[in-house]
This record gives C-alpha cells, structure tokens and sequence, in this order.
C-alpha cells in the first residue's frame, strides 16, 4: 500500500496558446484542440479536446453540454461556465482540467486518463461545482493518479468548492488530494478553504488515504462511501484547521477513518481520529 505522497514532481498541462500569449482570461473563442500523439498501448482518439476560453457573466453562464458527445479531454480557462454530459474515454491526463470561477463540471465521464500524473479531474478557483461525475480508472504507472487534485503553486487556490455526487470508481490513488499555498509545496499565496466533499462513492485501491487535505481550511466531508481497503479514509495535516467529518459509510476493511496531525486539530469536529493522516 502507498503512502499519499509519492516521489514524483506534479505535472501540470500547458495552457493553451494562441497568437503567442497564454490565454489566462476569456476571450472569445472555443478551441477543439487535438490530442497529443501518443505511443505503446494507448491509441489517439478521433475526438479532439475541448477547450473553452470564453466565459459568461454572473447569473448567465456559457453552457456546453455534449449530449454524450465524445471528446479526448476537456479544458475550462474561464469564469461562469457549466461543462456537461461529455464522455471523456483515455484522455491524456487530466482528464477535465477547469481554472477559474464560477464552474459547474456535471455528468461528465472520464475512463482511463492517461500521460502526465494520471489524474482524472483537476480544479483550481472559486465557486466551483464538480456534480454527478464518474471518473474511472486512474493507473499509478502514470504517475500518482487520483481521481481529483487540487494544488496552489503556478495555480491559484480554490475556495468555495462542492464535489458532491460523483463516483471515484477503480482508483489507484486518491479519491481527492486537496493541498494549499502553504503545505510545503505551494507558492504561499492565497488561502484554500471551504471544500465540501459530500455523498460521493470513492473506491482506492493503492494510496495509504482515499481522500488527503493539506493546509486546507473549514472542509467538510459528510454522507461519502469509502470502499475498497485503504489504511484510512480521511488525512487531514499540515494546518487543515476547522474540518467537519459525520454521516460517512465506512467499508469495514478500512482501519480508521480519519487520521490528523496536531496542527489540524483546532476546529475539528468529527469522529474520534484512528491515527496519523
């Protein structure tokens, strides 16, 4: 079993480029961009990524539903914006990525990402909405491939974010690795706080952990499945201050469910914690 944290730097996908600049704010055009070639076992898809650089405004948000349409991953650098419906079949990895604010990410499908860390959905920003998802099939051999990830180095922070309904199905490592600014690894920029992960299914099969906050504030985590046999379901460490755990099923196969470390105690409210995180 391994632990959360593997030897490997984060590997984190290029924006998109046009005219020479970095589009890091909307601008008005929606991009199919294609897939990087690929080798060995994985097979390019037909499809072409989705990036979407155009946003709406607050109350109107730009829709993009794909009515199950296939695409080879999905990319968001805008704010308002609902991403929908989508079938994401062995992107390269990650397989969503979404930056800014206001993001709804619902009832989309992401099976076996691959290249990069692996990971099924990436998120970074405010007021984000990641509903009623099935991601599948994370692989380690690329890399530490969890099912969602949010970190704050050359990205920003994440506030205010829901993850509820979604299904963590046949992951190799976390079901959610959530880190701040400040968890040793991060531009000290910024706060992540208010993460609620509620009445999601998260099945892992390799990691120590199935869900991991560092130097994340005031998560709440409630009405969740862990399956599979994990050491523990929950790591809460490096300053993941004010936490809220209740109404979780726990397989009987996982040890304890919540492992802290002393600088995450303030605040903490939650089953009586099983060990280390």
């Amino acid at each position: 079993m391994t632990t959360h944290r593997q030897d490997l730097p984060r590997q984190r996908r290029p924006r998109l480029v046009l005219g020479g600049a970095a589009l890091l704010v909307p601008v008005a055009v929606t991009v199919f961009q294609a897939p990087p070639a690929t080798s060995g076992s994985v097979t390019a898809s037909a499809a072409r990524r989705l990036v979407i650089t155009e946003g709406g405004t607050p109350g109107n948000p730009v829709v993009h539903d794909g009515h199950g349409r296939a695409v080879d991953g999905i990319t968001v650098e805008a704010d308002h914006v609902v991403v929908e419906n989508y079938t994401v079949d062995t992107p390269r990895a990650p397989g969503i990525e979404v930056t800014g604010h206001d993001i709804t990410v619902r009832n989309n499908t992401v099976v076996r990402p691959h290249g990069g860390d692996g990971d099924g959905l990436r998120f970074f920003g405010d007021d984000l909405r990641i509903l009623g998802n099935t991601i599948r099939g994370t692989s380690n051999r690329h890399g530490h491939a969890d099912c969602m990830q949010t970190f704050a180095s050359d990205t920003p922070p994440s506030r205010r974010v829901l993850i509820e309904g979604n299904r963590c199905e046949d992951i190799d490592n976390m079901c959610l690795m959530a880190e701040g600014p400040n968890d040793g690894e991060g531009d000290g920029h910024g706060v992540t706080s208010d993460l609620t992960f509620r009445d999601n299914h998260c099945e892992t099969l390799e990691a120590s952990q199935a869900l991991m906050f560092e130097d994340v504030r005031d998560a709440t985590i409630t009405g969740n499945t862990f399956a599979a046999a994990p050491d523990h379901a929950i790591g809460l460490a490096r300053g993941s201050t004010g936490a809220h755990v209740s109404g979780n099923d726990v397989s009987p196969d996982i040890r304890y469910e919540v492992g802290i470390d002393e600088s995450s105690l303030p605040g903490y409210r939650g089953p009586e914690p099983g060990g280390p995180p």
